[in-house]
């Protein structure tokens, strides 16, 4: 959530930087703050709240400088104060920004007040400063001193660090945290996200894990995790206009669904370590609340109510504590109990959704002790009166119809049951198992959106159907509840999403060779089951639409098609089947002739009951 901004260049650098943290400002932060190195030393500004209040701050008291570093802080260790925002420095010699969470910052600390460094924040991002400095010594080399002091570091970061006796650099460092290089004619930048950079460059460095740069107004010098010098390529981004641009696709929706890759990466970013979930990336309260749950309460509307019913799965399995999952339109309106030890956790897209703003001050006023939200909105009033937000790098969705949003909203949640279940004895080597499914996630999702075309295809055998039933089990069943209601939501297409096994108990009687059903069938341990199911179906008549992989044994025949979706972890499988399901209702809804952006009825964010 952080925003780091870098710059080196023949002329005055704060004007840059401050418009890069602008540009950043969507991400979502508590302070700003920006330093420079012009010869005299370094000139830093810091402030709690807006950019703009560190704009009326430079326009106050001006600073120059032709290199400096700049940042907004989302806070993660210590609460919001001056003290703590960014950038930071240790003895006037050394000053950095940082983006990213140092696990080991307090045994570092120690040893550092050992050594005889004072601490003016309660940040893990000092500590870097103070240990740089300390490992520049009477005479090392800047580079040489990151270099060391990053090797003593655990967690996932990036860097953008500046020396008062060597002003016109910057070194940066990318360990599980973005970072780019801008390329410019004798200027040179760094960035966490390149928007920040897009007024001054066209041209851009994607850093690798474990790289560190450095930059110089004429030169980029760049080494990768073992120390060895490489070139990484230089990539053109065209100017892409704003998020209203749907670019080479024909409506936002579909351009959403193929960003999910992208999406669910950003939101993974800096928030996972080596082999675990980083859990001060939820929140600077995040592990007293997390001691203090014994269980859940979820309360969301619509995809975001489903992405809490595959979370219930995943939490009930991994850590073992009740969790239940309340439509919050309902759940403001019935008497519940309130569980001893209750985290009451909000799902929503837009912050701003008033069923769920209601519920969660419902919840606040039955003592519900501590909430937590799942948001794609920094600023909203969801984010604002909630204990803890975790944000989905999403970006902006525009089409209704949500996907991207639920994807990562998937995705947080994961990390979520993961952080619960390690307080419950979930070993290290689980933990990690799922932490590196988590890595390949994005990989796999985009291997699934080559499925684009054979699904284009299968389209057409739904176009003129009135009706259509979505079948799944476990964690499978919300899954079909969602591409039954993305179906119905954009092609209007009347649809249901029912558990396998529930056919016998009344869906069996509308089974026809007229009503589509789609089956969601992962080779998990219920896939025996569901074969079963199908079975019935099959029998009385009705066409199969299956969503299988190679495990699942599942083979077409007539009256079945069986779509092969990329194998996956079988807990992450929901997010990754949920994205066929999503192209299907896409294309069936453009076959139709619908508005497929802006459905009939329907509000991106319902702001009223």
């Amino acid at each position: 959530m952080c925003g780091i901004v870098g710059a080196v260049a023949g002329r005055e650098v704060p004007a840059i930087l401050l418009e890069g943290l602008q540009r950043l400002e969507y991400r979502g932060y508590d302070s700003a703050g920006i330093a420079v190195a012009n010869g005299a030393g370094i000139e830093r500004r810091r402030t709690i709240g807006r950019v703009s209040e560190l704009a009326d701050s430079l326009e106050a008291r001006p600073i120059a400088g032709h290199s400096g570093i700049a940042h907004t802080r989302w806070a993660t260790h210590g609460s919001p104060s001056i003290a703590n925002a960014h950038p930071h420095m240790s003895r006037g010699r050394v000053c950095l920004v940082h983006n990213g969470i140092v696990e080991n910052h307090e045994e570092l600390r120690d040893e550092l007040v050992g050594a005889g460094y004072e601490f003016d924040s309660g940040t893990d991002s000092e500590v870097i400063a103070h240990l740089i400095e300390h490992c520049a010594g009477d005479g090392e080399d800047l580079l040489e001193a990151v270099r060391k002091a990053v090797k003593r570091l655990d967690g996932a970061y990036a860097l953008g660090v500046i020396f008062r006796d060597d002003p016109g650099r910057i070194v940066g460092v990318r360990v599980g945290s973005p970072l780019v290089v801008g390329v410019g004619i004798g200027e040179n930048f760094i960035a966490s996200d390149a928007l920040a950079l897009r007024p001054v460059t066209d041209r851009f460095i994607y850093l690798e894990q474990g790289d560190l740069v450095d930059l110089t107004a004429r030169s980029i010098s760049i080494w990768n995790v073992d120390d060895r010098a490489v070139v990484r390529s230089t990539v053109r981004v065209e100017p892409s206009g704003d998020a209203a641009d749907k670019g080479n696709y024909r409506h936002h929706m579909e351009k959403e669904i193929h960003e999910q890759p992208e999406a669910i990466r950003d939101t993974l970013e800096g928030r996972l370590g080596r082999d675990h979930v980083l859990e001060p990336a939820f929140g600077i309260d995040a592990k007293r609340v997390f001691d203090d749950t014994r269980a859940i309460t979820i309360a969301a509307c619509g995809t975001a109510y489903y992405a809490g019913c595959i979370a219930r799965y995943w939490i009930e399995e991994l850590a073992g504590i009740p969790c239940s999952v309340e439509i919050a339109s309902e759940f403001r309106y019935r008497k519940f109990v309130k569980p001893p030890g209750g985290l009451f956790v909000t799902i929503t897209q837009s912050g701003e959704t008033a069923d769920t703003l209601a519920a969660h001050a419902i919840a606040r006023e039955a003592g519900f002790a501590n909430t937590l939200t799942v948001c794609n909105v920094p600023t909203s009033s969801q984010v604002r009166e909630s204990d803890l937000a975790v944000l989905t790098h999403a970006g902006t969705e525009i089409c209704v119809a949500s996907t991207k949003a639920f994807t990562t909203q998937l995705t947080v949640l994961m990390m979520l049951a993961i952080l619960l279940a390690r307080r419950a004895g979930l070993g290290a080597d689980k933990e990690g198992e799922l932490v590196e499914a988590l890595r390949t996630l994005p990989d796999i999702v985009e291997e699934t959106l080559l499925l684009d075309a054979r699904i284009t295809d299968l389209a057409m055998a739904f176009m003129h159907r009135h009706h259509a039933l979505f079948l799944g089990r476990g964690a499978h069943y919300p899954v079909a509840l969602e591409g039954a209601l993305k179906l119905k939501e954009i092609s209007y297409i009347h649809a249901e999403g029912y558990p396998a096994g529930e056919l016998k108990h009344g869906p069996l009687a509308l089974v026809d060779e007229d009503m589509p059903v789609v089956a969601v069938a992962p080779g998990d341990e219920l896939v025996k089951k569901v074969r079963s199911n199908l079975a019935e179906v099959r029998t009385r008549g009705g066409r199969l639409y299956v969503f299988a992989d190679a495990d699942a044994g599942i083979v077409e025949a007539d009256g079945v098609t069986v779509i092969e979706v990329p194998k996956v972890h079988e807990l992450l499988a929901p997010i990754v089947y949920t994205v066929p399901l999503q192209l299907l209702a896409y294309h069936t809804a453009v076959l139709k002739g619908t508005d497929v952006d802006q459905p009939r009825n329907l509000a991106k964010s319902v702001t009223v009951e």
